[in-house]
């Protein structure tokens, strides 16, 4: 083996941490090209996981590794959210036990290969900034509140203005950024009626009770979705939570006319969405 062939090597296994994931492009913009590239699976330093996807060898590949590869190495603006984070948050006893997609935000599209790796989950993409205003996801969102090299962190509250949590996962306690739970309700109930039911939306509202109005005020006025904004309120009002006192609707714009969200469902006369009639059930 040259030196050079030996010193490059040397320098991915530094660069690389194990377990982590990165794509081709990555490799080529620090001088590895596909053949060299290759020359490394062929002598086992290196993992092809799908076409220009690669990491170190061992252990198993779980959904963490690539999320927390494409916020610290890969540098997408892309974070964890809606029901993927409120299970990470501890709220899974509400959700779907068999649920098996990950949910990921951002300013824009996840990368296609995502999908391809071998791996038990599906990613799905949405757009964060169509729900919010002034969505705070800079470029390269986790490294800004953490260096992987020195394992130095700064807060994330003050970076995010409290949207997003960091989180340690692994044994190497690396750095999972993912919404907070405010954040998480509302990427969630902008999922109903298609891809969410009212009946785990009504759990979910029923279990957050130590949610922070100030973060839920900041999120509701700069929120786009007249949909989630009054969904958010219904559920609200339903479980009167202590911190509902303390959110001021009138700040809330909450739009004007009827909207139609469940075929045959009630009309809610406060709000004037149509929900389940079950959700009246007892009262």
């Amino acid at each position: 083996m040259s030196e050079g062939y030996s010193g490059k090597l040397n320098h991915l296994q530094r660069e690389l941490p194990e377990g982590l994931v990165v794509d081709s492009a990555w490799l080529k913009a620090r001088g590895y090209s596909a053949q060299l590239c290759s020359k490394y699976v062929t002598n086992g330093w290196l993992e092809r996981l799908t076409h220009g996807v690669y990491r170190k060898p061992g252990g198993k590949l779980l959904w963490e590794h690539v999320v927390i590869s494409l916020q610290t190495l890969l540098m997408k603006p892309l974070l964890v959210g809606g029901g993927t984070a409120l299970t990470l948050h501890g709220f899974s006893h509400y959700l779907r036990r068999e649920e098996k997609e990950v949910h990921l935000y951002g300013p824009e599209e996840a990368p296609t290969w995502l999908n391809k790796l071998p791996l038990p989950i599906k990613f799905v993409s949405h757009n964060g900034a169509a729900l919010f205003r002034n969505e705070p996801i800079h470029f390269g969102l986790t490294s800004l509140g953490w260096n992987l090299k020195d394992s130095s962190q700064v807060s994330d509250e003050s970076l995010h203005g409290g949207s997003f949590r960091v989180m340690l996962w692994g044994q190497w306690d690396w750095p999972l950024t993912l919404s907070t739970p405010e954040r998480a309700v509302l990427e969630m109930l902008d999922r109903l009626p298609t891809n969410e039911s009212f009946d785990q939306a009504d759990k979910i509202m029923e279990g957050v009770t130590t949610l922070s109005p100030r973060r839920l005020q900041k999120l509701l006025v700069d929120c786009k979705s007249i949909k989630v904004k009054r969904l958010f309120f219904f559920f609200a009002d339903r479980h009167n939570h202590p911190w509902r006192k303390h959110l001021n609707r009138e700040a809330v714009n909450l739009g004007t006319g009827k909207r139609m969200l469940v075929q045959g469902g009630r009309l809610d006369p406060t709000y004037l969405i149509t929900v389940p009639e079950e959700l009246y059930a007892g009262q």
